[in-house]
């Protein structure tokens, strides 16, 4: 009987087990709450009208389509029982296990203020990235008809929590499309009155990369016009305005929090040592304390390297720890056999708009401008799951950089849209 290998998340690492044991003697099982994997580096691209959701989104189904020994199941993982070997799910029930993957990815995290979620979407999923889009549109409608100036421009400032890659690459997009495309459509608007503001908690943005490339990183951005807050916490966020811990309040429509991570809730049923996100503290097999045949990978994982310290929640990450964990199975090594996983680290790039991108490399090696804009969207299109896919994104990207216009700006609104920020 084959041995039954259970895979949960259907991201970067979990995929990568999943394509790495295809046709082998195991009976695989992908859980995943959606029906599809998500590129989720470009996932801001969507919430800003650049891309649509099917350039960076591959059916699931599809991509096991030829694949014998693989099964899907649409459901949400909510506990394991590790002694018992099985996973539970929401709609499915139990699910029994030789070998178990845990890749669930992560969610955004409001560091105990839960209910400003409402009001300040985070960015991880497409459902996410379309509510975002919808907000984005939504402001500048809202802008258009509003009576009082003071109205438009709470409708026209858009806020960005978190200085990270994503936030960076979130507050980029909104200026250049405020500046080039939204100042056109709106013609009825003063494009001063359009104002992009950056929140960050530390001293400078893209805290993980070296100082040089976080402040060009900086320039880059003032000279598209977004504002930096920087050494500010948020404190309070409400649809119509965030609170600073300077006591500055700025009136907004429209918050999107990109400030902190955190793993699901139901990783606590596993009953082992959890790191303050909520992330499994693995041994350096990527194994679970106490339970070999269970693993935990990418962005669910808190994994101590001992050269590097605690690895970045990065798809490379996920990739590699998913190719290792693969290979493990695979040969079937003994646990006190084991090799330690080694990341091979290659790199960071964040992009700040239209042919602007920061790119640091091992070695000390830092690139900025329009070759690291390049380097940026070659990597990105190489990693792009189907060839359609590239060839969609090549596409938009290049009408994009030669008109400024992107093609995905379509206000669609639903019998069950909720648009928390009042009406003016």
């Amino acid at each position: 009987m084959p041995k039954r290998v259970v895979v949960v998340g259907g991201g970067f690492g979990g995929l990568q087990v999943v394509r790495s044991l295809r046709n082998t003697p195991f009976a695989l099982t992908l859980i995943d709450r959606t029906n599809h994997h998500l590129f989720q580096p470009l996932l801001y691209q969507v919430a800003t009208a650049a891309l649509s959701p099917a350039d960076i989104a591959v059916p699931l189904r599809g991509i096991v389509r030829g694949y014998s020994n693989i099964g899907v199941l649409l459901d949400e993982v909510i506990g394991v029982q590790l002694e018992q070997r099985r996973v539970h799910c929401l709609r499915s029930g139990a699910l029994e296990y030789d070998f178990l993957v845990l890749a669930p990815g992560a969610r955004h995290w409001y560091f105990g203020n839960d209910d400003w979620e409402r009001c300040a979407p985070g960015l991880k999923s497409l459902a996410d990235a379309l509510e975002i889009r919808r907000r984005l549109l939504h402001a500048y409608e809202q802008a258009a008809i509003a009576s009082e100036p003071e109205t438009t421009r709470a409708w026209t400032t858009f806020v960005v929590v978190g200085g990270g890659p994503t936030g960076v690459e979130v507050a980029g997009a909104l200026a250049e499309i405020g500046r080039h495309t939204m100042a056109k459509d709106y013609p009825m608007l003063d494009p001063r009155s359009i104002r992009i503001i950056l929140i960050e908690a530390s001293s400078r943005i893209l805290p993980t990369f070296p100082p040089p490339l976080s402040a060009k990183a900086t320039v880059a951005l003032e000279e598209l016009g977004v504002e930096l807050r920087l050494g500010q916490r948020v404190i309070d966020v409400e649809c119509d305005a965030i609170t600073l811990e300077s006591g500055e309040q700025i009136p907004t429509r429209t918050t999107i929090w990109a400030a902190g991570n955190r793993a699901p809730a139901w990783l606590r049923t596993l009953g082992v040592p959890l790191d303050h996100m909520g992330r499994v503290i693995v041994e350096r097999d990527c194994s679970v304390p106490g339970y070999p045949e269970v693993f935990v990978i990418g962005d669910a994982a808190c994994y101590r390297d001992e050269r590097r310290g605690e690895l970045p929640a990065l798809a490379p990450v996920a990739l590699q720890q998913g190719r290792f964990v693969a290979r493990l199975l695979r040969r079937d090594i003994p646990l006190q056999k084991r090799p330690p996983f080694r990341y091979r680290n290659k790199g960071m790039l964040a992009t700040i708009g239209r042919a602007r991108a920061v790119a640091a490399f091992p070695g000390g090696i830092k690139l900025h401008g329009v070759l690291a804009w390049l380097l940026w969207a070659g990597v990105h299109i190489a990693f792009l799951i189907r060839f359609r896919n590239r060839a969609a994104v090549m596409t938009e990207w290049l009408w994009y950089y030669l008109t400024f216009q992107p093609r995905a700006r379509l206000l669609i609104e639903t019998a069950y849209t909720d648009t928390p920020s009042p009406n003016p």
